[in-house]
């Protein structure tokens, strides 16, 4: 059996207000070519799959066509929602799509209930939101581990029955590497799950991190397929072609337009053939000029006409107060900055609760929309 291993397409998203539209297309074009040449049996898609629970028309038009091309390479799909989608509006026709051969879980409830290809059992736990499942499922606490835990407790009860089991999950497990463009996920201050809760089951295709990462043999994030903030630099995107019994190889997608951060004097930048390679990208800078240039950014895009974001950090100058960094940060903490800022002070351990109880609040309404 071999599965295609993919997350977080996040369609519909953009980048600095440019338009991703065109190279997530590209990456449907690829993962279409890759299982026809890989003769791939399932494409597991594991969550985030728009980018907001109310995606633009163009980006379900996109999701529409992948699915329809990747039925017709010849490949089962299993695909779950992540924590930007709206579980509702993804479940929609989900009963039609399943004789078609695509599955798409949503609901908490049927997370123990397997999709079976051949003799191998998939199980699909979309994003699970624990305060949403706490009560049904009698957690013991509300955290992302009680709710991973209690849905793979009845997975390794069914999955007993089969030759192979795959889990799809969308969550955070504990030593993952995060980026700036996640959004938090925090429950009471904690976001991790433990990567022991996975053990007993053949493969574990996650979702959530934007960069590819091997929790374990059998325990991986494929990644986004583009790179979503400049802290990616660096990153190879792509996804996990999977053979059961016999590992597992990353397959990088093609990119459309690199992501580069480049740093000193505007002159430098704007002569030196070492900056070359950058001209393409889009381009993160940080100008270290004593004086600040004027049309600093103008005079950039002459050359690097794809420059996105521009700050300044004079050399030698008397240090400047440092911007609070709000993305990639849970929104509690940004909000406890706020009004430690405001009043001199931090809040009082009551308000704090209060406060990410709201933030809180405000997610699972967002989940349920």
């Amino acid at each position: 059996m071999r599965i295609l291993h993919t997350s977080d397409w996040h369609l519909g998203r953009s980048f600095h207000r440019e338009s991703l539209l065109a190279g997530q297309a590209a990456f449907v074009d690829h993962l279409v070519e890759t299982v026809r040449s890989e003769r791939v049996d399932v494409v597991a898609v594991a969550g985030d799959v728009y980018d907001r629970a109310l995606p633009p028309v163009d980006a379900v038009a996109l999701l529409d066509e992948a699915l329809a091309r990747l039925r017709a390479a010849g490949a089962r799909v299993v695909l779950i929602s992540g924590n930007h989608d709206s579980a509702l509006r993804l479940r929609f026709g989900s009963a039609l799509f399943e004789a078609a051969g695509v599955h798409v879980r949503t609901s908490p409830d049927r997370s123990w209930e397997p999709v079976t290809v051949g003799d191998v059992a998939f199980y699909g736990i979309p994003y699970l939101e624990p305060e949403l499942v706490r009560a049904a499922w009698e957690l013991p606490d509300r955290s992302h581990t009680a709710a991973i835990t209690y849905a793979m407790d009845r997975i390794r009860a069914d999955a007993a029955r089969h030759r192979a089991s795959v889990v799809l999950s969308h969550c955070f497990v504990t030593g993952g590497q995060a980026s700036d463009s996640e959004r938090d996920i925090s429950v009471g201050g904690v976001a991790h799950v433990p990567l022991s809760a996975f053990d007993g089951v053949s493969y574990v295709a996650l979702g959530h991190l934007h960069g590819r990462q091997r929790m374990s043999e059998t325990v991986r994030y494929s990644g986004s397929p583009l790179a979503y903030s400049f802290s990616e630099v660096g990153h190879v995107k792509g996804s996990w072609l999977v053979t059961l019994g016999g590992g597992a190889e990353f397959v990088p997608a093609p990119v459309p337009r690199p992501v580069g951060r480049l740093r000193g004097e505007l002159e430098e930048l704007l002569t030196s053939p070492r900056h070359a390679a950058y001209e393409d990208h889009w381009l993160q800078v940080v100008l270290t000029d004593a004086v600040r240039p004027k049309s600093a950014m103008d005079r950039l895009r002459a050359r690097f006409p794809h420059t996105l974001a521009l700050s300044f950090e004079p050399v030698g100058a008397a240090p400047a107060a440092q911007p609070v960094r709000l993305s990639g940060r849970p929104e509690a903490e940004v909000a406890l900055d706020f009004v430690r800022e405001v009043r001199g002070e931090p809040a009082a351990p009551e308000e704090e609760d209060l406060l990410r109880q709201a933030i809180e609040a405000s997610r699972v309404k967002e989940t349920m929309a």
